[in-house]
């Protein structure tokens, strides 16, 4: 299979997305051709889209945004909406993390890009929405199957499957498998130190726009 990996998450480095893929690529043999395309601008190029009209597969992995898709990414799904690629026989898969703890509210994210999907005329494959996606690139490397990302690796590998066996299913929702009241301690102390390396004050995190 060709499947193209699309990141579309704006961060450059340690972006959860990011993660999430290469926790996907392992599931692959060695006979499958991975293209790894990363968005973080409005349009995509002649090249990329020369690339996603040679493919089998397309994986979507983005943060959620207010409850959607980030609003680069989609531009650019209506650019490949519009462009009318010759290969209609794609199937497209979704991963969404959010940095809210329950993997559940990714939900209308995937349903926006299953939507967009019967719209542009490709195939809706399955999504995945992952909570905790605050932390998942912070995590340390662990053994299979164990820790805090334990979970996600077990719905990652089920989608690798899924992928491979061009199926269609029902989402999933995931969580890392970390107690939900540390999970919140943990953000509350990086907003706290991020806010403070960039000037601001503990207090100014209750701030609201006039």
């Amino acid at each position: 299979m060709r499947i193209a990996l699309i990141n579309g998450s704006p961060k450059v480095y340690k972006s959860a997305s990011g993660s999430l893929l290469e926790d996907l690529k392992i599931y692959f043999a060695e006979k499958d051709e991975i293209v790894e395309v990363q968005v973080r601008s409005t349009a995509l190029s002649d090249k990329v889209m020369e690339e996603l009209d040679t493919a089998d597969a397309w994986v979507f992995a983005f943060p959620l945004y207010v409850d959607g898709i980030p609003g680069h990414l989609l531009a650019c799904l209506a650019q490949l909406e519009e462009a009318q690629l010759q290969n209609h026989a794609i199937r497209v898969y979704g991963i969404v993390n959010c940095g809210f703890y329950e993997g559940i509210q990714a939900e209308f994210a995937l349903k926006i890009l299953q939507n967009w999907c019967v719209k542009a005329g490709y195939i809706w494959g399955c999504g995945i929405g992952v909570g905790g996606g605050g932390g998942l690139a912070m995590m340390p490397q662990m053994e299979p199957g164990q820790g805090p990302k334990a979970p996600i690796e077990k719905a990652i590998g089920i989608l690798a499957g899924q992928i491979q066996q061009q199926e269609s299913k029902e989402n999933s929702y995931v969580s890392v498998a970390f107690p939900r009241f540390l999970y919140k301690m943990g953000a509350q102390t990086g907003w706290r130190q991020m806010i403070r390396a960039n000037g601001g004050t503990a207090r100014d995190l209750g701030k609201r726009p006039e």
